[in-house]
């Protein structure tokens, strides 16, 4: 039976915790974006350590949960670094264009029922769907 849905599910939860812890321990809306942009660009001088954390934490906790795992998880992704760099600075682009990224509009501009989130979630969602097609169906590049 296909029950990669569950994994999916299981992300979510604890990106919503995530979400949550953050929000109740500084009173401040997690955007994964805005964190890793603040240690890239300067900007988040005063918040240094906490942004830190955040960034290990999110590499840490997967590497953790790992012996939970029953079955190996495949991502699909493209062995074609090309494809993987483009793709992350499109996103890295977008997040900067949007103001956040999709934890915090998507996560927790949801949640907020945020107009400004859920119309940077709608957005984000198409034009993934967009480019999926674009790339996948149309050019064959994925």
């Amino acid at each position: 039976m296909e029950s990669d849905w569950i994994w999916g599910l299981v992300g979510g939860a604890l990106i919503g915790t995530g979400g949550a812890i953050y929000l109740l321990g500084n009173g401040r809306i997690m955007g994964a974006s805005g964190i890793l942009g603040g240690l890239v660009d300067g900007t988040g001088r005063s918040t240094m350590v906490e942004r830190i954390v955040f960034v290990l934490a999110v590499i840490l906790t997967p590497l953790l949960l790992m012996p939970l795992y029953a079955v190996e998880i495949s991502t699909h992704i493209t062995p074609n670094l090309a494809v993987v760099t483009a793709a992350g600075l499109l996103v890295g682009t977008g997040t900067r264009i949007a103001n956040g990224c999709t934890s915090g509009h998507g996560v927790c501009g949801i949640s907020r029922l945020s107009l400004r989130g859920i119309v940077a979630t709608v957005f984000y969602i198409l034009a993934g769907g967009i480019t999926l097609v674009l790339f996948r169906h149309i050019l064959g590049v994925i």
